[in-house]
């Protein structure tokens, strides 16, 4: 008998891939993505120590519309400038196992626009 496996495993075990070959320094931080039916997130991570530097939500935001496409460029937005007042300009995108479309991809186009590099 196969074993139904739920979306969100899949998308863990995607996740698993990706960050086989993706790593967060200090100088270039991955930025990962955390996407909720209600909510959008984003952390920047140095890997090598093991600490998250940055984060922003639309919870944090207060955003009322965190769970369509306007929130998650408010929320690329407010990341990008968090970043470059820290003195990060340049970082690796780690799009959490999701597909890079919609929110995940309006997220990392609008930290594109406010600064950011990768």
């Amino acid at each position: 008998m196969i074993s139904k496996i739920d979306k969100n495993t899949a998308r863990k075990r995607k996740h698993l891939r990706v960050r086989k070959k993706i790593s967060g320094t200090a100088s270039t931080p991955r930025l990962c993505v955390f996407r909720s039916n209600k909510n959008i997130a984003v952390q920047v991570i140095d890997d090598t120590k093991g600490v998250t530097l940055l984060s922003s939500s639309s919870v944090e935001l207060k955003l009322t519309n965190g769970n369509n496409i306007e929130g998650a460029k408010a929320v690329g937005n407010d990341i990008a400038k968090k970043c470059l007042a820290k003195g990060i300009e340049k970082v690796v995108f780690d799009r959490g196992g999701y597909i890079y479309h919609g929110r995940v991809k309006a997220l990392a186009e609008s930290a594109r626009e406010g600064g950011l590099k990768f």
